[in-house]
């Protein structure tokens, strides 16, 4: 077991007052053994009690015998893994991660009427939230590798090139770099397209004057990047020029305000401002931001509906944009680490008008 991340989370159990917890999201597993499963429809339980006892259930298809830091208990298709795993449950509250099956959950309660099941996923989540040294170092080298990859797609943007020409170039060279995926499928919109917050690439071909967005990531040893830059293929227009740098000063102004302490919604506020004072406030329609670890997304939101404030350790995104429907659209996006005195931009391409001329 990673001791010290399971301290953090029984640490978290203290404070929601509960005794024990069911953790199944593989990445919270892999958080705290090192070891990746997924399981697909068959059970997978890691038990966590206050003190500090802690058991991973799994089915002997996944031959983690040996392989996992953890106690295990292995289970076959021939066997009823809920029997086996009430066998560890104490009567009273369980807390139970949000990610497990119901069915699960359910067969459970049937098997222990002295169990109360409720959700038990925040003390995971939380400790998560604020990553650690050996986390730090992997997302930053993640960061790194993104930068690299996205400068070698931007080479594909060229006359005749379709979305999916330069999401595959992007691929191409993720894999080159030993990234093991990508964090999310990778956003590459040509025109009008960039005008849909998530469009997804398609075969829509390169035209003179359009705005591309690429909304890209890749994930090296299980640590995910992710990064927006927006360029022009084409002379851009006095009004793509003038999106392109409210959103860039929307960008900096939202890192700006980040440092331990800071309400995630003032971040928020401190980004979504610029874009308002410009006249654009309604064409700004998502959060600011999402947590980002082992998974693409995952807590906090940079919103004004999260009321958590930022800590240190945590690693959020800061991505403002402008989307005018049917026209263009432009979004500028890092990774920030909050630091004991401010924040640490994790990717380090620049900010600046990027034009491939048209062929």
């Amino acid at each position: 077991m990673k001791q010290n991340r399971l301290e953090r989370v029984i640490r978290g159990m203290e404070a929601m007052g509960l005794e024990q917890i069911i953790v199944s999201a593989p990445a919270s597993v892999f958080y705290l053994t090192g070891t990746w499963v997924r399981p697909g429809e068959r059970m997978l339980a890691l038990y966590v009690h206050k003190s500090g006892e802690a058991r991973l259930f799994a089915n002997r298809l996944f031959a983690l015998s040996g392989n996992v830091d953890a106690p295990l208990s292995e289970f076959d298709d021939t066997e009823d893994p809920i029997a086996l795993l009430s066998q560890s449950v104490r009567p009273g509250t369980l807390g139970i991660d949000k990610s497990w099956p119901s069915h699960f959950t359910l067969r459970l309660m049937e098997a222990r009427g002295d169990v109360r099941c409720v959700v038990g996923s925040a003390p995971v989540d939380d400790a998560r939230m604020c990553k650690d040294e050996e986390e730090i170092a992997l997302m930053r080298e993640s960061s790194l590798k993104n930068d690299q990859a996205i400068v070698t797609a931007m080479g594909a943007i060229r006359a005749g090139a379709k979305e999916s020409d330069v999401g595959a170039a992007y691929d191409r060279a993720a894999a080159a770099l030993g990234a093991t995926g990508n964090s999310f499928p990778s956003l590459i919109c040509f025109g009008a397209n960039c005008a849909e917050p998530h469009h997804s690439t398609d075969d829509t071909l390169l035209s003179a004057g359009d705005s591309v967005i690429l909304d890209v990531g890749l994930c090296w040893q299980r640590y995910c990047s992710d990064m927006t830059r927006t360029v022009f293929y084409g002379a851009p227009t006095d009004e793509q020029k003038r999106v392109f740098d409210i959103v860039c000063k929307a960008n900096a102004a939202g890192i700006a305000a980040v440092r331990p302490g800071v309400p995630l919604r003032d971040i928020d506020g401190a980004a979504r401002k610029v874009i308002e004072d410009a006249g654009y406030g309604k064409y700004f329609i998502h959060r600011t931001g999402h947590g980002i670890g082992l998974e693409g997304h995952e807590p906090p939101d940079v919103s004004r509906t999260d009321a958590r404030v930022a800590q240190v350790g945590m690693v959020f995104s800061v991505e403002p944009g402008i989307y005018l429907p049917g026209r263009f659209g432009v979004r500028e996006e890092d990774l920030v680490l909050v630091t004991e005195d401010g924040a640490e931009v994790l990717n380090k391409l620049p900010h600046e008008l990027r034009v491939i001329p048209a062929e």
